[in-house]
Order: structure tokens, then sequence, then C-alpha cells
């Protein structure tokens, strides 16, 4: 697929995926970094990812399904703006992972993989971020949070609120 070819992504990430299946000597192993990048432009990898993706790589929908499936930091459905990925696994979940999770949800009042209604937030488990000796840790979009407890959660919010307000004033001044 070239760039002149319609394509869903913008011009810029159609031209870094030409180049990126160039650099291996396997078109699939531009697999998992083509996702990444589709998923930071479009937001998840819906049915029109998938298929075009599948098509620059020359592989079913069903392979492209079947990888992006395997990895937590891939969705296939929309996230909020800011993502909070909450890691549960052995060394975050003894250090009190799980109440860190719920306040995040009380705080949010959302459910599992759920999204607040203004689309801000969203919130998941995940197994590991690999911050096992900060733990407990979340991971927001491609921020870190380390050695957390559930009354810093509030804090944390603020901050993202605060984030999404000074954007919206640059984008409207």
């Amino acid at each position: 697929m070239s760039t002149e070819t319609i394509s869903i992504f913008s011009p810029e990430l159609a031209t870094r995926f030409d180049a990126l299946v160039t650099k291996y000597p396997v078109k699939r192993s531009a697999l998992v970094p083509m996702l990444l990048y589709a998923q930071d432009e479009i937001g998840y990898l819906s049915d029109a990812v998938i298929t075009e993706i599948a098509h620059r790589l020359g592989l079913t929908e069903l392979d492209v399904r079947n990888v992006a499936s395997y990895y937590s930091m891939l969705r296939f459905k929309p996230a909020g703006r800011y993502n909070i990925q909450v890691c549960t696994n052995i060394c975050c979940m003894l250090r009190g992972a799980y109440d860190l999770y719920e306040r995040f949800r009380e705080e949010l009042n959302i459910g599992p993989h759920g999204a607040t209604a203004d689309g801000l937030f969203s919130l998941e488990e995940v197994e590991c971020i690999g911050a096992c000796s900060w733990a407990p840790a979340i991971q927001v979009n491609y921020d870190f949070h380390d050695e957390l407890t559930p009354d810093l959660v509030p804090g944390i919010l603020a901050d993202y609120r605060g984030r999404a307000q000074a954007e919206g004033s640059k984008n409207h001044a």
C-alpha cells in the first residue's frame, strides 16, 4: 500500500508505515509497532484499522486480531483521553494495588474497562508494567507513577484534569 492509496491514517503515519515495513526482512515483523502507532493516532484498534494494517502487511484480518488480542496495551474500543492502567501483578498486588484500583473506581465512578462520561479517563487492570521494585504502580498513557497509595489518587486525577484544561485553553487561544 502506498501513500497515494486512500488511508484512514494521517499522511505522516501512512508514510511512516511504508518506511517501517522496509526495515524488517519479513513484513509481518512490523505488525506490533504498526498497531501501537495506529492506536496512538486513532485511539483504539477499530475494524478499519485492522483492515488497513492487514492489507499493508499482506495478512488476514484474523492474523492481525490474533496478535493484537495478545497484548494488554492494545485495545479494541475507545479509551479515555487519559487511560489509567493499574498493575495488579504479584508485586503490586502484595503492596496494595487492589486498594489503589478500587480508589480509582470510586473517584471516577466507573467500572472495569470503563470510561468517564466526559471521555477524560478510562480505567483498566493490567498484568504488569515492569515497575515491580516500586510497587504499586500505574501507567497513565505513557506516564509512570509508582510507590502509590490510595490517598494519592485524588491528586493524580486532579493533575490530569489540570493538564486537560491547560491543553484545552491552548487549543482555543
